[in-house]
């Protein structure tokens, strides 16, 4: 494997049939996107792609990419540091009847107008979807508790004979 600086985009058939395999970063200045989601930056990305062909004969991109972000709690509301893992296997397509084929262990993935892939992006969508929608510390770490969570105020509860009774019209209906 080279120890490299993962390409912008590449061929995944002309990598298959080489057999070649990237290990290398991703700097943090090319994961824009990944940046605005943090509360900080993140650090650089390490990743590892792997391109070949399967016993049957499906091109693929397999790889791993990790990465640390800076994210604030939800619970507490301060900054902490989370790590972001994720693995990837897709297989280039170029229309829906190839998607259709495609074994459930890829996912498709559409070739730009000159039968490349965007890689960096590609890392960059697989730890954006792996980023949590509700950051928060482990419960042991959090400087907030939950059970001193107060979301919102309750009105203050009045005693049952002030409130009239919503079903009192059917009483007098029974009655009669």
């Amino acid at each position: 494997m080279q120890n490299v600086q993962i390409p912008v985009s590449l061929d995944p058939k002309r990598a298959a049939q080489r057999g070649l395999s990237y290990e290398g970063i991703l700097r943090s200045k090319n994961l824009k996107r990944l940046n605005g989601v943090s509360s900080g930056d993140c650090t650089d990305a390490e990743v590892s792609v792997e391109c070949g062909t399967d016993i049957q004969g499906i091109v693929y991109l397999k790889g791993k990419a990790v990465t640390e972000l800076t994210l604030m709690c939800q619970r507490c509301m301060e900054t902490f540091q989370h790590t972001i893992a994720v693995e990837f296997a897709y297989s280039p397509v170029k229309d829906d009847a190839q998607v259709e084929e495609l074994p459930d262990a890829y996912d498709p993935i559409e070739l730009n107008e000159h039968g490349e892939v965007r890689l960096q992006e590609l890392v960059e969508d697989e730890l954006l979807l792996a980023v949590p929608m509700m950051p928060m510390h482990d419960l042991a770490d959090c400087n907030r508790p939950e059970t001193e969570i107060v979301v919102g105020e309750l009105p203050p509860i009045t005693p049952e004979e002030e409130r009239p009774n919503p079903f009192a019209v059917l009483q007098n209906l029974k009655s009669k």
